[in-house]
């Protein structure tokens, strides 16, 4: 059975966002956004607040398995900050070569490790050495920084250091989110190492999973971008809900941003959230027209109540055009539940 996993997407994919899109599609796992690793031992309290499943047996409210991401050069300290992680039960601990962004590139880390296999291997070493043999340790890669001339000897050099499995995102640090993803190149990987390889970019819609799929010659996928637009994406891929996008769905989508907003609210986020419903906005419009008009409504506006009234009236205006599902509680990610999900395995 192919499996499905909910990226780590740093800045955007929160662990109230992991909840919200879990709860709505069939994922078989999902990573949290990583925690920076420099040249210290963190305090229980950074995982607690980037990752607070860890105060609930490490599964989303449900019941998601959630797997800690790790981003560090340095071997030792990623070592003994990963063995220390390991303390708190979480169902894997993932290792981050794959950002792009230029405030972690600039001082060696995530995708720029890709120039550096030897490194590559030191640290997944130091890492597998450090956290119980019960605990996976597994990567996320991209193809290389400006080209794909390493891509295999960075894979080779993840596995070979004790890496469980490889998620490769299908582009280089270079190519940053452009498409297209180079899906051919995963196959590649796959063919070249001896662990599972979940393949990873610009997958949007049921028909890019299927090409992925058909392309890498994975089973395995992992969503990012792709749910945020589409909250419903994982579903429609399992066959549990209708393949095209309807006026329903949207009302269910608005009444989860609306649920997202008082969650953030009850943990002191107020600015945070302002940034990240917007950002979530913007991704729906791919799949929703309705949601540019609500992202243009709300583009400006810095009041949580302000924002919450306008969102109230699009829910609204959509529910008198189209029919309303029911829920079985106030909670508005009641209609978006998946099936209880299978045993938990290494991303």
């Amino acid at each position: 059975m192919s499996r499905l996993f909910l990226a780590p997407m740093e800045g955007l994919a929160d662990y109230v966002l992991r909840d919200v899109l879990t709860s709505a599609g069939a994922f078989d796992g999902c990573v949290s956004e990583f925690i920076r690793i420099t040249g210290s031992l963190l305090p229980t309290r950074v995982y607690e607040r980037e990752a607070p499943e860890i105060l609930h047996a490490s599964v989303t409210a449900s019941g998601t398995p959630m797997v800690i991401q790790l981003l560090g050069s340095d071997p030792e300290w990623m070592a003994r900050n990963a063995a220390y992680a390991a303390t708190l039960s979480p169902y894997g601990i993932d290792l981050n070569f794959g950002c792009p962004a230029k405030v972690v590139n600039q001082h060696g880390g995530g995708a720029m490790l890709l120039a550096n296999p030897p490194l590559l291997n030191r640290i997944v070493s130091a890492v597998r050495a450090a956290v119980p043999a019960n605990i996976a340790v597994t990567a996320k890669m991209r193809l290389g920084v400006s080209d794909t001339s390493r891509a295999i000897e960075c894979a080779q050099a993840l596995a070979d250091g004790g890496a469980a499995s490889l998620v490769v995102h299908a582009r280089t640090r270079d190519d940053r989110y452009r498409p297209p993803a180079h899906w051919e190149w995963i196959a590649r990987i796959d063919d070249a190492v001896g662990v599972p390889v979940i393949a990873n970019g610009e997958v949007w819609t049921v028909a890019d999973w299927e090409r992925c799929r058909a392309v890498s010659g994975c089973a395995d996928v992992m969503i990012g971008r792709g749910a945020v637009s589409d909250p419903f994406l994982a579903q429609r891929i399992r066959g549990l809900t209708d393949p095209c996008p309807s006026a329903d769905e949207w009302q269910q989508v608005l009444r989860s941003i609306v649920d997202y907003m008082h969650k953030l609210r009850s943990h002191g986020t107020l600015t945070h959230e302002h940034g990240r419903v917007k950002k979530w906005l913007s991704y729906l419009q791919r799949t929703w027209p309705q949601a540019a008009e609500l992202h243009a409504a709300i583009r400006r506006v810095q009041d949580s109540d302000e924002i919450l009234t306008v969102i109230g009236q699009a829910l609204a205006a959509a529910g008198a055009s189209a029919p309303t599902r029911q829920h079985a509680s106030g909670d508005g990610n009641d209609a978006l539940k998946q099936p209880e999900p299978a045993e938990p395995i290494a991303v």
